[in-house]
């Protein structure tokens, strides 16, 4: 009996291990519970451990592993070596991946991603093939970040220039104070310009009127909290935004090679990726079945809690 919720227990204990990636780093991986191996990839500005309000009712039949991306979470103070950051986390979850498959024993395992860390993976299969992934669940994420002639599902669809000027102009704004340690350090205005711009982004990528609500909570500071406001990863946020505006992320000429079963979960309100368009790339994935969450932006799981813990599990059942 005692053994027994001890072992119970054990399923529920997070942990963090460290897997030495090529340039020696050592990356934190958060893992909990017990049974088959499962990768979760985070999103832009997000902590690995969020996924955990929807994996707790799991833990007993999978151990996940959540990598903390370099500058994220409890990677945060890892910096990016690349300026191409997409491609430098594709390479760093290869050596997860792989690491993983050999100390469970396995060729194989389940991938589910959303957003950023979704786009990691399209840049992932471009360069590693999908040998070592048994399959996919990619949320609400196009493969192809900027609008072409022959694609305009790229990020914000067609309010793309719109926004993309927003973003550069920000970042224009901080270039001057790019060897300023402490975001505290930085002008009063120059603060408040910023987390404006971050919680446009963030309302932005939901739907609901509870999570505009939340997110304009969380993310509200008033002057005296924002001049003393200690906003440890704004340098990393802002070189990742840059690389999203400067390098040309398309991995479509990945997406044929992707012959793995692929769940493509879908933010039907999703501002930042045109449902149609993403319906699109269902169409162009070989083996590829979607799921339409009608009421959903793109965050899908602060949007439709429920709705994304059902798709995720009947993902892993599959």
């Amino acid at each position: 009996m005692q053994s027994n919720l001890l072992a119970l227990l054990a399923n529920y204990q997070l942990k963090t291990i460290d897997i030495a990636l090529t340039d020696g780093t050592l990356l934190p991986v958060s893992v909990i519970g017990s049974g088959k191996p499962v990768i979760l990839l985070h999103a832009y500005g997000m902590d690995a451990r969020e996924f955990l309000p929807f994996i707790l009712p799991l833990v007993g039949k999978y151990a996940f592993y959540l990598p903390h991306l370099r500058g994220f979470g409890a990677a945060k103070d890892i910096d990016l070596t690349q300026f191409d950051f997409v491609r430098q986390y594709a390479d760093d979850i290869s050596v997860v991946i792989e690491q993983i498959c050999l100390a469970r024993n396995i060729s194989s395992l389940p991938v589910a991603a959303i957003s950023m860390g979704a786009q990691v993976m399209w840049a992932y299969f471009e360069r590693y093939g999908c040998t070592k992934v048994s399959r996919y669940l990619n949320i609400d994420q196009s493969p192809a970040i900027h609008n072409q002639a022959n694609w305009q599902g790229g990020l914000f669809g067609a309010r793309q220039q719109e926004v993309f000027d927003i973003f550069h102009d920000v970042i224009n704004r901080t270039l001057p104070y790019a060897e300023t340690k402490s975001f505290a350090h930085l002008p009063f205005s120059l603060k408040r310009h910023a987390t404006d711009v971050e919680r446009l982004f963030s309302l932005l990528s939901v739907n609901r009127t509870r999570s505009k609500a939340f997110i304009q909570v969380m993310t509200y500071k008033n002057d005296p909290k924002l001049a003393l406001y200690k906003y440890s990863i704004w340098h990393h946020k802002m070189r990742c935004l840059q690389a999203y505006l400067t390098l040309p992320y398309d991995f479509r000429g990945a997406i044929e090679h992707v012959t793995i079963p692929v769940v493509n979960l879908i933010g039907g309100r999703s501002k930042l990726y045109d449902a149609k368009w993403q319906q699109q790339v269902t169409q162009m994935l070989p083996n590829a079945r979607e799921v339409v969450l009608p009421r959903s932006g793109h965050a899908v799981p602060m949007d439709e809690p429920i709705g994304f813990y059902k798709v995720l599990k009947g993902f892993l059942q599959d």
